[in-house]
């Protein structure tokens, strides 16, 4: 049985308003072809389909399109939903594909998920678990309680699903696992919203200790294998969606199994989405301009840093947008000032808009709740009258 690992799709996605929907027909249209080229039997695409629970027509049109290009193909398909999937949404078609061998999986449920492989009479038994947050699996972790406990809770609810989920697998079945979850030492990027506080919402890897020969998840952009027991791995993204993720390579997992083997696996590397790069360019405007005339990186997204020693004007700014369309972020950076201009821009800013940046920075990009923000403002007026008071006595 050959079996294609993807996920983290996120059709629909931009970046700074750039729309990315021609990458993304560019990657169905790569993936297709990579299916018939490699004969894959079932893909298995754990989570993320869309970039927000209310996806624009056109992406929902791209995906629907490519479902039924695989179909066409003899291939299978199996998905689930991920964090940033609407779960509704994503199975509300079910009972219309499901005959196609379109498989798709909102909700986390206590049944497996079973196909059938014509072409080599196999059959798979998949431990499929959509992004299981606390509203999704209507049960509440205590609010008082710390990371550590936090965190072996969610560890524990995931692995009694895993392990339910997998009560299916049998000695002559292909047995697999699928979820969309945040493991315990994975690398992340900018570019996956933050889904757990602190570490509260990271999953231990034995919780996918089940008996898997392979496990495929989503929700980490980066490619990579996960230390823990069988072969667990994230797929990664098609498409680099921040520039945290510049220079990756991306790509899908193709395995190659039979009932009790250990997969052959081999990574197909993509070659659809433009790149995302970073320059650094120390010789101010003239370096910058030497680039753009050389054609370096003339197809990539480009985040700009460009060492100044004078404000730069419109003017410039303009030269350097018209030379390169694909330049997203401007970031001029004065040697020497960089201290004195941050301590500056600290003093000016309010207190609040200070502590909303401390909590962001702690909280790995959370927003404080407003009820949180006035707190702490409450507590810095009493500091504050405590203060005068003293003063006064004084």
């Amino acid at each position: 049985m050959r079996i294609l690992h993807t996920g983290d799709w996120h059709l629909g996605r931009t970046l700074e308003g750039r729309s990315r929907f021609r990458e993304q027909e560019m990657f169905m249209d790569e993936l297709i072809q990579l299916t018939r080229d490699q004969q894959v039997d079932m893909i298995l695409m754990a989570g993320d389909v869309y970039d927000s629970v209310n996806p624009p027509a056109a992406a929902e049109g791209l995906f629907y399109d490519a479902a039924a290009r695989l179909n066409d193909n003899g291939c299978q398909l199996v998905v689930i939903a991920g964090n940033h999937d609407q779960p509704e949404r994503i199975s509300a078609v079910s009972p219309l594909v499901a005959q196609r061998g379109i498989t798709l999986v909102g909700l986390p449920s206590s049944r497996s998920v079973i196909v059938d492989v014509p072409r080599t009479k196999e059959r798979a038994v998949i431990a499929a678990l959509p992004y299981p947050s606390e509203a999704r699996l209507s049960e509440l972790l205590a609010e008082d309680g710390d990371e550590r406990e936090l965190r072996s809770a969610y560890s524990a609810k995931v692995s009694k699903l895993m392990r339910q989920l997998a009560q299916e697998f049998r000695p002559d079945t292909v047995n697999l696992a699928m979820s969309h979850i945040y493991v315990l030492g994975g690398v992340e990027s900018d570019s996956e919203r933050p889904i757990q506080v602190g570490g509260a919402y990271t999953v231990d890897p034995s919780a996918l200790d089940v008996g898997a020969q392979y496990t495929a998840l989503g929700h980490l952009h980066r490619p990579q294998l996960v230390k823990g027991s069988g072969l667990i791995r994230y797929s990664g993204s098609p498409l680099a969606y921040s520039f945290s993720e510049a220079g990756q390579a991306k790509s899908v997992m193709l395995l190659d199994t039979a009932p009790g083997e250990i997969p052959r696996m081999e990574e197909l590397f993509l070659s659809s989405g433009r790149p995302l790069v970073r320059w650094t360019c120390r010789g101010g405007l003239e370096e910058a301009h030497r680039w753009l005339d050389e054609g370096r990186d003339h197809n990539a997204f480009i985040d700009l840093e460009i060492s100044l020693t004078e404000a730069m004007s419109m003017s410039d700014i303009q030269t350097l947008r018209k030379a390169h369309e694909g330049i997203v972020h401007i970031r001029p950076v004065y040697p020497g000032r960089a201290e004195e201009m941050a301590a500056a821009s600290r003093a000016q800013m309010p207190v609040h808009e200070l502590f909303r940046k401390f909590y962001q920075r702690q909280s790995g990009g959370a927003e404080p709740e407003e009820e949180l923000v006035e707190l702490f403002m409450s507590l810095v007026a009493e500091d504050e009258a405590a203060g005068i008071e003293e003063e006064e006595e004084v």
